[in-house]
């Protein structure tokens, strides 16, 4: 693992370019998990089973709401059914999540010892800053994770993950 981390130019242990590294392989690594769950999974089946299910869990509300328990029971018939296309579409989103957990995981092996330095006055390993927050600086005071690459992955993981599933038609904006 060192060998890579070599490898990686130490500019990009600067603000800007750390930012900017981190934006990039946050839109490459959406890219990808997009292009291979556009390829394993079926979008079409997938939003006919969503379409499926919402009709379902919306009459049953409805009867539940209204109290007419033979509309209730006759829905409830239906449930396991329901509740086996739940378990398919879980398995369509799983199948791409298990294919890049292990990349997924040594990326973050590489990227938590690239961004580290040691701190001069505590001697102890500490998180480098690598993009600024507006407001907030470079780590955010959150208890979980006071680590600048966590959550600038995060968020532009979660812009393009979003972005590019609409794109290829793997989410729809619903109404």
């Amino acid at each position: 693992m060192l060998q890579i981390l070599l490898q990686i130019p130490p500019i990009f242990k600067e603000i800007p370019y750390s930012t900017l590294f981190i934006f990039a392989l946050a839109a490459l690594v959406s890219l990808l998990t997009t292009l291979v769950n556009r390829r394993f999974t079926d979008p079409e089946k997938s939003k006919s089973w969503r379409k499926e299910i919402g009709d379902w869990n919306k009459e049953l509300r409805a009867a539940q709401r209204s109290k007419d328990k033979k509309t209730v029971d006759k829905l409830m018939k239906k449930q396991q059914y329901t509740m086996q296309l739940q378990s398919k579409m879980m398995w369509q989103s799983m199948k791409v999540s298990l294919l890049f957990l292990v990349p997924l995981f040594l990326m973050w092996q590489i990227l938590g010892g690239f961004y580290t330095y040691v701190d001069p006055v505590t001697q102890q390993v500490a998180p480098m800053p690598l993009a600024y927050f507006p407001g907030l600086g470079p780590n955010l005071p959150l208890p979980l994770f006071n680590y600048s690459l966590i959550w600038w992955y995060l968020l532009c993981s979660l812009l393009f993950g979003t972005a590019l599933q609409h794109a290829f038609g793997l989410i729809e904006v619903s109404e």
